[in-house]
C-alpha cells in the first residue's frame, strides 16, 4: 500500500462495517476524504445486524438490542439519522431486575419515578444518581473520549470519578434492599469481570446515569436500523461500501491517504503485518480479552410469564438474583469457571417496538455471561434462570436458537472467544486501550488507526470509537475542523 497526499479529494479506507466502522467512514466523508469501505460479511452492521431465526416475522437483533450509549453518543446526536431511517423507540420500564420472592426493582428514566419505586432505597438512589443523570451529556461527552485529553467540565468529571473509582461492592452498600442493590448489580455487571476491585462501579454508575437522561431504547425495525442509517448517510457523502471482502493484508488495499480498522487488535496485527512497529505488535498481540457470552434466542408465545409484574413491561430484564449472586458469578466467569446460576441479559424489544414480533409469538434474547471461549452448552443453565423468575416459560417456548462463543467469534471475526465487549475491563485496559499511548487510535504505521472497540471508549453502538479514531487521521491530514 502507498500512502500518499496532494490530490484535490484524499482517498480514505476503511476496514469494517459495523457501527464504529462507518461512523468513522462519515467522519471522514465529512472531512472532505472519497472513503470506501470494506466488510468481509455479506452484509453491514458486525454487532447491530438482525433478522429472523426461526418463527417466520419474528425478528431477532444478532448482537446487541438496547442502545443506551448510542442513543447518548456525543456524535451521534450530532448526525440527522432520523432522516435516514433510525428511529429509537422506548419501552415502559427501561429496566428490571428480579430477585427471589416476587419482588423486582425496576429502573425508569425517571430518576423521581425509579426512586418512588425502590421504596427504601428511593432517597439514597436520588441522592447518587439524582446529580449525574443531571450531568449525563456532560459525562458521556467527557467519559466518550480518549482520557488523556483535559476535560472541559472537571467539577462533574470529579463528582462522576467520586463514585465510578470505587469498587462495585463498596457502592452496593448504598442500597439497603435486595431489589435495589441487584438493580445497582445487575447494570455494574456489565463491565463483565470481578466486582470487588478499585473502578468496577464505573460502568454501572455511567451507564445509570446516561439511562436516566435518554432511555433504554431500541431501534425500530431491529438494531440493523443504525448500520443501515449511517450507511446512507455515508453514500450521500459520497462513500462507498463493498461487502463480501475479507481484508487479510494492507496491500489488498487501493492506494490512499489513510487507512482506519474496525478490528480486533490481533487480527489488526496481522492486517498490518510486518509494518507494525515490534513494540505495538506485542501490545495487540497480548491484548486482554473479557470473558464470553452464550446467546439463547426464544420465539416465545404471549411473552414470558414474570412472577414481578414490572419484568412484564421492561424492555431489559437482568436475571441473577441479588448482588452477591451476581458478584459471585461474575467471579467464576472471570476465573474461567461457569457457575451453575449465570449472569443473564434478557431483551424483550417486543415492547418498544411490536413490528418484531408475529401475532402473539415474541422475540426474547438472553446473553449469559460464560468463560472467555466456553466450549460448553449454557441453555440449561440459562432456562432454569428463566424459570427461577419466571416459571412456566419452557412451556411457552416455540423455537428456540443458541448461539456458542465459537458461533459468535464464526459471525463476527472481533469477538473473539465470544468477547462481547472488545477487551477486557480490567483497570488499565478501561482507561488505556489497546496500549499505552497519547494517541490509542494510530498504530504506529504513518496513517494507519485502529478504530474499534478495542479502542477508547470501548463496547456500544455509540460509533465514538470510529469518530475518534477518524478525528485522529483528519489531523494528521490537516483536515480537522
Amino acid at each position: 500500500m502507498t500512502l500518499r497526499a496532494g490530490r484535490e479529494r484524499e482517498e480514505a479506507v476503511v476496514v469494517g462495517a459495523g457501527p464504529n466502522g462507518l461512523a468513522a467512514a462519515v467522519t471522514l466523508a465529512r472531512g472532505g476524504l472519497r472513503v470506501t469501505v470494506f466488510e468481509a460479511a455479506d452484509e453491514i452492521g458486525g454487532g447491530v445486524r438482525s433478522g429472523e431465526l426461526s418463527v417466520p416475522g419474528v425478528l431477532f437483533d444478532h448482537c446487541s438490542s438496547t442502545h443506551v450509549m448510542g442513543a447518548g453518543s456525543p456524535y451521534l446526536r450530532t448526525l440527522d439519522l432520523a432522516a435516514h431511517g433510525l428511529e429509537w423507540r422506548w419501552p415502559e420500564i427501561d429496566l428490571a431486575h428480579p430477585v427471589d420472592g416476587g419482588q423486582a426493582g425496576a429502573l425508569y428514566r425517571s430518576v423521581g419515578r425509579t426512586a418512588h419505586a425502590l421504596g427504601a432505597d428511593g432517597p439514597a438512589w436520588r441522592r447518587m444518581f439524582g446529580p449525574l443523570a443531571a450531568d449525563a451529556e456532560v459525562l458521556t461527552d467527557a467519559v466518550m473520549r480518549p482520557l488523556v485529553t483535559v476535560p472541559r467540565h472537571p467539577f462533574q468529571l470529579a463528582r462522576f470519578g467520586l463514585h465510578a473509582l470505587q469498587p462495585a461492592t463498596l457502592v452496593a452498600r448504598r442500597f439497603r434492599t435486595e431489589a435495589g442493590r441487584g438493580l445497582f448489580g445487575g447494570v455494574a455487571a456489565h463491565l463483565f469481570g470481578p466486582l470487588t476491585r478499585p473502578v468496577t462501579a464505573s460502568v454501572g454508575v455511567m451507564i445509570i446515569a446516561a439511562g436516566h437522561r435518554y432511555g433504554w431504547p431500541v431501534a425500530k425495525g431491529g438494531s440493523r436500523a443504525i448500520a443501515d442509517a449511517l450507511a446512507a448517510l455515508l453514500v450521500a457523502e459520497g462513500g462507498r461500501i463493498e461487502t463480501g471482502v475479507r481484508i487479510r493484508s494492507l496491500d489488498q488495499l487501493p492506494p490512499a491517504a489513510t487507512v482506519l480498522l474496525d478490528l480486533a487488535p490481533a487480527a489488526a496485527a496481522a492486517v498490518i503485518g510486518d509494518r507494525l512497529p515490534p513494540r505495538v505488535r506485542r501490545a495487540y498481540t497480548r491484548y486482554r480479552h473479557a470473558p464470553g457470552a452464550f446467546k439463547l434466542d426464544l420465539a416465545v408465545e404471549g411473552g414470558i410469564p414474570w412472577r414481578a409484574e414490572a419484568c412484564r413491561r421492561a424492555g431489559t430484564v437482568h436475571l441473577g438474583g441479588g448482588f452477591e449472586q451476581i458478584a459471585y458469578a461474575e467471579h467464576e466467569v472471570y476465573r474461567g469457571r461457569m457457575p451453575q446460576r449465570p449472569f443473564l441479559l434478557v431483551s424483550q424489544s417486543y415492547l418498544a417496538d411490536a413490528g418484531r414480533s408475529a401475532g402473539e409469538i415474541h422475540p426474547v434474547s438472553a446473553y449469559a455471561h460464560v468463560p472467555h471461549g466456553y466450549r460448553g452448552d449454557a441453555t440449561a443453565a440459562m432456562l432454569a434462570q428463566f424459570e427461577r423468575f419466571a416459571p412456566g416459560t419452557r412451556e411457552r417456548i416455540v423455537a428456540a436458537t443458541a448461539t456458542t462463543t465459537a458461533d459468535l467469534e464464526r459471525g463476527n471475526a472481533n469477538l473473539v472467544g465470544g468477547d462481547i465487549i472488545g477487551g477486557a475491563n480490567i483497570p488499565l485496559q478501561l482507561t488505556m486501550r489497546p496500549r499505552i499511548a497519547l494517541d490509542p487510535y494510530r498504530t504506529g504505521v504513518p496513517g494507519v488507526y485502529l478504530c474499534s472497540a478495542s479502542t477508547p471508549p470501548g463496547a456500544g453502538a455509540h460509533g465514538m470509537s470510529g469518530h475518534n479514531a477518524a478525528r485522529s487521521a483528519l489531523r494528521a491530514l490537516g483536515l480537522d475542523r
